[in-house]
C-alpha cells in the first residue's frame, strides 16, 4: 500500500493527476470552505446527514462567489451536479478556471 502522499507504481494518470490537484493548498482551502457551509447547514437543520442534497453557491466559489448563507441554497445532488457539468452530456454553466 501506497504511504500518505505518494502513489502505486500502477496508479492510473488520471489519478496521480487528481491527488496532485486535491493536494494542493488552493483546493484544500476551497474544500474546507464548502465543508463549514455544509456543517452550518446541518446545524441549521436545513440538510440532513447522509441526504441526498446539496449545497449549492449561487455564485460559485471559483468566480467570486462566497461562502455567506446569503450566497447559499440547498438542492438536490441531481439538479445541482447537472448545472455544474458533473454528469456526461451536461453543460456547465460557467467557464473552470
Amino acid at each position: 500500500m501506497a504511504k500518505k502522499g505518494e502513489t502505486k507504481a500502477n496508479a492510473k494518470p488520471a489519478s496521480v493527476q487528481k491527488r496532485a490537484y486535491n493536494s494542493t493548498d488552493k483546493s484544500k482551502k476551497e474544500r474546507a470552505a464548502r465543508n463549514k457551509v455544509r456543517r452550518q447547514a446541518l446545524k441549521d437543520g436545513t440538510v440532513k446527514k447522509g441526504g441526498s442534497t446539496d449545497i449549492d453557491h449561487k455564485k460559485p466559489l471559483r468566480n467570486g462567489g462566497s461562502t455567506e448563507k446569503s450566497n447559499t441554497r440547498v438542492r438536490s445532488a441531481k439538479a445541482n451536479r447537472a448545472d455544474n457539468g458533473s454528469y456526461a452530456g451536461m453543460k456547465r454553466k460557467g467557464a473552470r478556471k
